[in-house]
């Protein structure tokens, strides 16, 4: 009786379904923001739902990162310590019925910040450890690599400037609405050197990402649910960003599950993951893979317009930020 009150109640929620509410049932369009490792072709979560053709689909997302590790081996000793905001205009053009093709352009800004006591008092009150960072001095910014007797990362002071700028395509393989909305997707990534590489705002390399998403609708009495997911390559030129340590090659993938109760809200939880983009490291802050959950929803406001927001965890500790702020607006032209 209680299930069936539950199901009931989810059902008046939702009422009827917006015929345009799957544009908006795609992942988080985020990745990771490991200072060392977003700087490389890892594409966001996009989902397989392209732009209509002669459309034009605009994207403001706001990521804030904080970040801290300090680590040594025998042969060599990193300290990451540091906050940055990156800043993320995109845009996707409905070239033909199933064709979109797009751009994104990055804005960096990255200094000492000012979450590390709100990190460090939210540890504390839920008896996390955190990590040393309780020791360092606070908001500061520094990131130092050594090793073999060389300091090949050394950035003592803020800064701003355009990141690596993408192009993006993406190709509608294959669409189902009849019963359950399967959706399949290719999509492509090409990132250029735009960036400063001094100044972490940049990898110095091009790189190419290659990948299938999928999202698969089940509607149920209580609701929407989705899952959706995507897997891919990622291929390397040699950049300026540790070149004798990095790999050519990167797999990677995302894994989501998405309910509407009304027609206005998607709540989601996505994990992202990757396989190592460095070798000959001891420290798993640099040679490991890494997976991030994301944890929120999107606000639907109008069939063209949503705003996704969502908090970052680093689900393997020591491989990404520990705490990620996410926000995203998008509106379709």
């Amino acid at each position: 009786m209680k299930r069936r009150m539950i199901c009931l109640i989810c059902a008046m929620l939702a009422t009827s379904a917006l015929p345009a509410r799957t544009a908006f049932s795609a992942p988080f369009f985020t990745f990771s923001r490991h200072p060392l490792i977003g700087l490389y072709g890892l594409p966001a979560s996009e989902g397989p739902t392209v732009t209509t053709k002669g459309a034009v689909t605009l994207r403001l997302t706001s990521e804030l990162s904080n970040t801290y590790w300090a680590a040594a081996s025998e042969r060599e000793s990193l300290v990451l310590d540091m906050e940055s905001l990156r800043l993320t205009l995109s845009a996707r053009y409905g070239v033909a019925p199933r064709l979109e093709a797009g751009i994104d352009i990055p804005w960096m800004v990255s200094g000492g910040g000012f979450l590390d006591a709100i990190i460090e008092t939210y540890h504390d009150t839920f008896g996390f450890p955190n990590g040393g960072r309780d020791r360092a001095p606070q908001n500061r910014l520094l990131t130092y690599y050594h090793r073999g007797g060389i300091t090949r990362i050394n950035t003592l002071s803020s800064g701003t400037g355009i990141g690596d700028v993408r192009l993006t395509g993406g190709w509608l393989w294959l669409e189902k609405t009849e019963t359950r909305n399967l959706q399949l997707a290719l999509r492509g990534s090409l990132k250029i050197p735009t960036g400063d590489t001094d100044s972490l705002f940049g990898s110095g390399s091009t790189d190419l990402s290659l990948w299938l998403s999928v999202k698969q609708g089940i509607p149920i009495s209580c609701g929407q649910w989705r899952t959706f997911g995507e897997a891919g390559l990622l291929i390397m030129t040699e950049g300026k960003i540790l070149p004798d340590a990095q790999r050519p090659l990167a797999g990677f993938g995302s894994l989501g599950l998405g309910f509407s109760p009304a027609k206005w809200i998607d709540l989601k939880i996505q994990a992202n993951a990757h396989t190592s983009l460095y070798s000959t490291s001891d420290l798993k802050q640099i040679n490991a893979a890494s997976v991030q959950l994301a944890m929120g929803g999107t606000l639907i406001f109008s069939d063209r317009t949503s705003l996704d927001i969502a908090v970052t965890e680093d689900i393997i500790v020591d491989t990404s930020p520990d705490i990620v702020l996410h926000l995203s607006l998008r509106h379709t032209f």
